[in-house]
């Protein structure tokens, strides 16, 4: 921090909440949610779900499930990949 001393938890969510509303317009953005995006950009980019259970150190893969999110983008490449015309 600007102190010198170690960043808490609070001030990332300050830091992070100001940048994001800064440049996004959204407010109230939990540090926390960048485990969920960076578990689902992981996903997208055809990482397999056990990868992504191992680099997030969760015991069960039903809590990695939690943390990802499939998009609609992602959705249509398998389907089309899947079933071509």
């Amino acid at each position: 921090n600007m102190k010198g001393e170690p960043i808490t938890e609070r001030g990332v969510r300050y830091v992070l909440n100001d940048v994001v509303k800064r440049t996004a317009g959204v407010t109230d953005i939990h540090p926390h949610k960048l485990r969920h995006t960076f578990a689902t950009h992981l996903l997208n980019q055809g990482a397999d779900l056990r990868t992504v259970q191992s680099l997030l150190g969760h015991v069960n893969l039903s809590t990695t499930g939690r943390y990802t999110h499939v998009s609609n983008q992602q959705l249509r490449k398998v389907y089309l990949n899947a079933h071509p015309r």
